[in-house]
């Protein structure tokens, strides 16, 4: 699949037209979101979930009242998607498959509207090298194979520019299509606040669109009805902004983790690793230059965009960034690297742009195969079996589980680890692994609560529960306190267990305890 996708990218980023490019716009976006889609789907069901995963299936499986509940408490900001997935999962249910799927569309439709965006500023041939790009990112590609509302805001976000472009473009149109074009734009803008809140953060990178396309109109008015446009959708989305605002200490774990510099955010935030970040950042500098330093007539022949266009992927790349960081040096903790997956399809079209601006052809070439060859090992890794969260591995533990562990043995999980990559998450994303065996500590499971986990109380306080049991099941995270320590090992000693084996999966550590 890649070497196909590598040979499309360089035939798209070499001047010419090329028998698959003369076909309609349509024709070339809808491709392009169809290679984004397959690129993103292939093998997204490989590894384990992971702990904010886990939010999304355990939230999405709830009862409708026990959802609302939920929400009422935490992830209010999450509430959309997970109304989405618990409709989409009563219809395909909760394999890896199933829950990724719609990231891997959305990716598509992303990348589609990637392509169509990029047409308004340059070659038809370069727009369709910066979807194929966008495809290829490794942040891209790790966002369209989990189940998080991530890919499906940056579609929004692509489709919400591409009619901001519109509705500057039609300002001497009929004042019905106006009003319907900057309706929408408020509508698509409040949409995508509840999906994600943070692509309020594109409404700055709009201010830039305007002004820069609003040069052959009269300015004030462009800027007058897109500020009400976006007023309107920030009042549609207001609910969502209180919700965020009341329940704001759910993003405190970012304070905790150490603070992110421009070099690491460079490097982690879209590109993974540092080969790939240092060829695409190479070729953002190319495009720079290119367009910036180049007279008119050249940048027109190689079909790149003016100043102005490529001012606009420029801002959608640095604004928002900029703001994160600064806000958390300033303000308080908000930086993470996933809020930024928004900033991707620009990205993707400023690597384009340094590509097409090379000196000939077979410079394209080589810098296409280059960029490929140092994202492939990245994407490896991530269709891994532990290619979510650094290694998470509840998939392989709860097999184990299914082929050793028999009804009516107990199963006792590590507490000592943040609850996002709590062992006994196992047990909920695959439950059938665990059929009758005694959950020792469950005082009370998540769907009963308010909250996202289950109440669990420790050990010391459930060992009546193990008086009857002759085999017992402990799950650690590798290198927690507990497992340091071997508190829970020691306690359970002191009940007549003894360790009967020991397996380290990949970062959970099965232990076998028996009378």
């Amino acid at each position: 699949m890649t070497s196909v996708l590598a040979s499309h990218l360089t035939v798209s980023l070499v001047p010419g037209r090329h028998p698959w490019m003369r076909r309609s716009p349509g024709w070339s976006a809808g491709f392009v979101g169809l290679v984004a889609f397959l690129v993103s789907f292939a093998w997204s069901w490989q590894p384990s979930y992971w702990g904010d995963e886990a939010a999304s299936i355990m939230s999405a499986e709830r009862s409708l009242p026990s959802l609302f509940g939920m929400l009422d408490n935490v992830d209010a900001v999450h509430g959309v998607y997970y109304l989405f997935l618990h409709g989409w999962i009563d219809l395909f249910g909760t394999s890896e498959l199933s829950t990724r799927l719609p990231s891997a569309i959305a990716i598509g439709v992303a990348a589609s509207g990637t392509v169509v965006l990029a047409r308004f500023f340059m070659a038809s041939r370069v727009a369709i090298g910066g979807g194929l790009i966008f495809a290829l990112i490794p942040r891209v590609t790790y966002m369209g194979s989990e189940a998080r509302s991530t890919a499906i805001a940056t579609a929004i976000g692509v489709w919400l520019t591409v009619l901001l472009v519109h509705a500057v473009r039609s300002a001497g149109a009929h004042r019905r299509r106006q009003l319907l074009l900057w309706g929408g734009y408020a509508l698509l803008l409040a949409l995508g606040i509840y999906v994600f809140l943070f692509l309020a953060l594109l409404l700055p990178v709009h201010a830039v669109v305007v002004l820069v396309l609003a040069r052959r109109h009269p300015l004030w008015r462009i800027v007058v009805v897109w500020v009400a446009a976006s007023a309107l959708g920030l009042l549609l989305a207001a609910p969502m902004f209180l919700a965020g605002s009341a329940q704001r200490e759910q993003i405190a774990f970012i304070g905790r983790r150490p603070q992110v510099t421009v070099s690491e955010a460079a490097v982690m935030q879209w590109f993974d690793t540092i080969p790939v970040a240092i060829v695409a950042w190479a070729l953002i500098i190319v495009a720079v230059l290119a367009v910036f330093l180049r007279r008119r007539g050249p940048n027109q022949s190689a079909g790149l965009p003016d100043r102005a266009g490529l001012a606009i992927f420029l801002a959608w790349m640095v604004i928002p960034s900029a703001i994160l960081l600064i806000g958390t040096q300033l303000v308080t903790p908000m930086y993470s690297l996933r809020y930024l997956s928004l900033c991707a399809p620009a990205v993707g079209i400023v690597i384009a742009v340094g590509v097409a601006a090379l000196a000939n052809n077979w410079l394209r070439a080589a810098t296409v195969l280059a960029l490929v060859a140092v994202i492939v090992p990245a994407y490896a890794v991530q269709r891994g079996d532990f290619g979510k969260n650094e290694g998470s591995d509840w998939r392989q533990a709860a097999d184990i589980i299914a082929t050793r562990a028999t009804p009516g043995d107990g199963v006792v999980f590590d507490q000592s680890v943040r609850p996002s990559r709590l062992p006994r998450l196992a047990m909920r994303l695959y439950p059938e692994a665990f059929t009758g065996l005694r959950d020792v500590a469950l005082t009370r499971p998540y769907s009963d609560t308010t909250w996202l986990w289950d109440e669990v109380a420790p050990l010391t306080d459930a060992l009546p529960a193990v008086a009857d049991l002759d085999r017992i099941w402990l799950l650690q995270y590798s290198g927690s306190g507990d497992s340091k320590r071997e508190t829970d090992v020691r306690t359970l000693t002191l009940q007549g267990f003894h360790v009967a084996q020991s397996t380290l999966v990949n970062r959970t550590r099965i232990i076998e305890m028996t009378r």
